[in-house]
Protein backbone atom coordinates (compact mmCIF):
# COMPACT_ATOMS: atom_id res chain seq x y z
CA UNK A 1 0.00 0.00 0.00
CA UNK A 2 2.50 2.61 -1.15
CA UNK A 3 -0.10 4.76 -2.91
CA UNK A 4 -0.93 7.60 -0.51
CA UNK A 5 -4.22 8.39 -2.25
CA UNK A 6 -5.44 4.76 -1.98
CA UNK A 7 -4.25 4.57 1.62
CA UNK A 8 -6.10 7.79 2.52
CA UNK A 9 -9.36 6.18 1.36
CA UNK A 10 -8.74 3.18 3.65
CA UNK A 11 -7.51 5.21 6.63
CA UNK A 12 -10.99 5.76 8.14
CA UNK A 13 -9.75 7.50 11.30
CA UNK A 14 -7.77 10.15 9.42
CA UNK A 15 -4.14 11.12 9.06
CA UNK A 16 -4.09 13.83 11.71
CA UNK A 17 -1.16 16.19 12.22
CA UNK A 18 2.57 15.50 11.99
CA UNK A 19 3.68 13.78 15.20
CA UNK A 20 6.25 16.47 15.97
CA UNK A 21 6.10 16.05 19.75
CA UNK A 22 7.51 12.51 19.44
CA UNK A 23 9.47 12.87 16.18
CA UNK A 24 12.79 12.24 17.95
CA UNK A 25 11.58 8.70 18.77
CA UNK A 26 10.69 7.78 15.18
CA UNK A 27 12.66 7.02 12.05
CA UNK A 28 10.63 8.58 9.24
CA UNK A 29 7.43 10.60 9.46
CA UNK A 30 4.45 9.69 11.60
CA UNK A 31 1.11 11.40 12.16
CA UNK A 32 -1.17 11.52 15.18
CA UNK A 33 -4.95 11.92 15.18
CA UNK A 34 -6.31 11.87 18.76
CA UNK A 35 -9.69 10.12 18.96
CA UNK A 36 -10.39 10.97 22.60
CA UNK A 37 -9.55 14.04 24.65
CA UNK A 38 -7.13 13.22 27.47
CA UNK A 39 -8.62 16.10 29.49
CA UNK A 40 -12.15 14.66 29.45
CA UNK A 41 -11.64 10.91 29.03
CA UNK A 42 -9.66 8.46 31.17
CA UNK A 43 -8.85 6.30 28.16
CA UNK A 44 -6.64 7.89 25.49
CA UNK A 45 -6.99 6.60 21.93
CA UNK A 46 -5.22 7.94 18.86
CA UNK A 47 -4.89 6.91 15.25
CA UNK A 48 -1.16 6.74 14.51
CA UNK A 49 -0.10 6.71 10.87
CA UNK A 50 3.38 5.77 9.64
CA UNK A 51 4.72 6.56 6.17
CA UNK A 52 6.41 3.63 4.38
CA UNK A 53 9.57 2.64 6.28
CA UNK A 54 8.66 4.65 9.38
CA UNK A 55 8.96 2.96 12.76
CA UNK A 56 9.22 4.03 16.35
CA UNK A 57 12.16 3.32 18.64
CA UNK A 58 12.19 0.40 21.00
CA UNK A 59 10.16 1.49 24.00
CA UNK A 60 8.54 0.30 27.22
CA UNK A 61 5.18 1.28 28.73
CA UNK A 62 6.03 1.02 32.43
CA UNK A 63 3.38 0.55 35.12
CA UNK A 64 3.30 -0.78 38.67
CA UNK A 65 -0.21 -2.16 38.10
CA UNK A 66 -2.22 -2.41 34.87
CA UNK A 67 -0.85 -0.30 32.05
CA UNK A 68 0.50 -1.37 28.68
CA UNK A 69 -0.85 -0.66 25.23
CA UNK A 70 -3.29 -2.09 22.70
CA UNK A 71 -2.84 -1.63 18.96
CA UNK A 72 -5.79 -2.07 16.59
CA UNK A 73 -4.50 -2.22 13.02
CA UNK A 74 -6.77 -0.28 10.67
CA UNK A 75 -5.05 0.34 7.30
CA UNK A 76 -1.96 -0.66 5.35
CA UNK A 77 0.67 -3.11 6.60
CA UNK A 78 3.17 -2.91 9.42
CA UNK A 79 5.41 -4.69 11.89
CA UNK A 80 5.37 -5.33 15.63
CA UNK A 81 8.23 -6.89 17.56
CA UNK A 82 8.86 -7.73 21.20
CA UNK A 83 12.42 -7.89 22.45
CA UNK A 84 13.86 -11.38 21.94
CA UNK A 85 11.02 -12.53 19.66
CA UNK A 86 10.45 -12.69 15.92
CA UNK A 87 8.69 -9.73 14.26
CA UNK A 88 4.94 -10.04 13.61
CA UNK A 89 3.44 -8.89 10.30
CA UNK A 90 0.41 -6.63 10.84
CA UNK A 91 -2.67 -6.17 8.63
CA UNK A 92 -6.01 -4.40 9.13
CA UNK A 93 -8.21 -6.08 11.71
CA UNK A 94 -5.39 -7.47 13.82
CA UNK A 95 -5.12 -6.55 17.49
CA UNK A 96 -1.90 -6.57 19.49
CA UNK A 97 -2.03 -6.52 23.29
CA UNK A 98 1.22 -5.29 24.83
CA UNK A 99 1.63 -5.89 28.56
CA UNK A 100 3.25 -3.24 30.72
CA UNK A 101 7.03 -3.36 31.11
CA UNK A 102 7.65 -5.16 27.80
CA UNK A 103 10.23 -3.69 25.40
CA UNK A 104 8.88 -3.51 21.82
CA UNK A 105 8.56 -1.43 18.65
CA UNK A 106 6.04 -1.05 15.82
CA UNK A 107 5.81 0.70 12.47
CA UNK A 108 5.13 0.47 8.74
CA UNK A 109 6.53 -1.99 6.27
CA UNK A 110 9.10 -0.60 3.81
CA UNK A 111 6.59 -0.42 0.96
CA UNK A 112 3.35 0.42 2.79
CA UNK A 113 1.66 3.19 4.70
CA UNK A 114 0.31 1.87 8.00
CA UNK A 115 -2.19 3.02 10.63
CA UNK A 116 -3.20 1.64 13.98
CA UNK A 117 -5.30 2.92 16.83
CA UNK A 118 -3.10 3.09 19.91
CA UNK A 119 -4.83 2.66 23.25
CA UNK A 120 -2.97 3.55 26.42
CA UNK A 121 -4.16 1.06 29.04
CA UNK A 122 -4.74 2.83 32.38
CA UNK A 123 -2.59 1.76 35.29
CA UNK A 124 -0.70 2.87 38.37
CA UNK A 125 2.44 4.97 37.95
CA UNK A 126 2.45 4.67 34.15
CA UNK A 127 5.24 6.21 32.10
CA UNK A 128 6.90 5.55 28.77
CA UNK A 129 10.60 4.88 28.39
CA UNK A 130 11.99 5.52 24.91
CA UNK A 131 15.02 3.39 24.06
CA UNK A 132 17.34 2.95 21.09
CA UNK A 133 16.16 3.17 17.45
CA UNK A 134 15.46 0.05 15.39
CA UNK A 135 18.57 0.06 13.22
CA UNK A 136 18.38 0.14 9.42
CA UNK A 137 20.24 -3.19 9.45
CA UNK A 138 17.61 -4.85 11.69
CA UNK A 139 14.70 -3.27 9.82
CA UNK A 140 15.97 -4.02 6.31
CA UNK A 141 16.14 -7.76 7.13
CA UNK A 142 12.34 -7.85 7.51
CA UNK A 143 10.41 -9.14 4.52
Amino acid sequence: MNSKSKFDKMNLFGLGAPNNAYAEYFIGNSYLNPLTDANTCDLFLANVTFEPGCRNNWHIHHAKNGGGQILICTAGEGWYQEEGKEPVSLKPGEVITIPANLKHWHGAKKDSWFSHIAIEVPGDDTKNEWCEPVSDEEYNQLS
